[in-house]
């Protein structure tokens, strides 16, 4: 690796599987640059760049973000579900969220030294 360049990976998340290219790249390339130069775009043509959210290890990015050496970018798919109209619904259905996703009844149902775990 030469100083002008860096090393980046790009990931793309499937629910069976991960896509994951590492790329060295000039100093100075974007997000968008490392998701056309993994392949991706082209393995994968489902994933359309305005509708898909890009970011850097977990935190919400723009296209036009300068990668530093080592970043991984990630490429995340659409929800299948709005998190506000599946919490609206749980509440008409009179479901109580408990943490860790499940209901409050599915705690209810738990043995007592598994629920009284800390």
């Amino acid at each position: 690796m030469s100083p002008d360049s860096i090393t980046v990976e790009v990931i793309y998340a499937l629910p069976q599987q991960q896509e994951r290219v590492r790329l060295e790249m000039a100093a100075g390339s974007t997000v968008q640059q490392a998701v056309e130069q993994s392949g991706l775009l082209t393995k994968h043509p489902e994933i359309d760049l305005a509708k898909n959210k890009l970011g850097v290890y977990g935190k919400l990015g723009k296209a036009d973000t300068v990668l530093r050496d080592r970043d991984r970018v990630e490429i995340y798919r659409p929800l299948i579900a709005d998190p506000k109209e599946v919490r609206k619904q749980r509440v008409a259905e009179g479901k109580a969220m408990k943490k860790g996703g499940g209901t409050a009844e599915t705690a209810a149902e738990a043995p007592a030294a598994e629920r009284d775990h800390v």
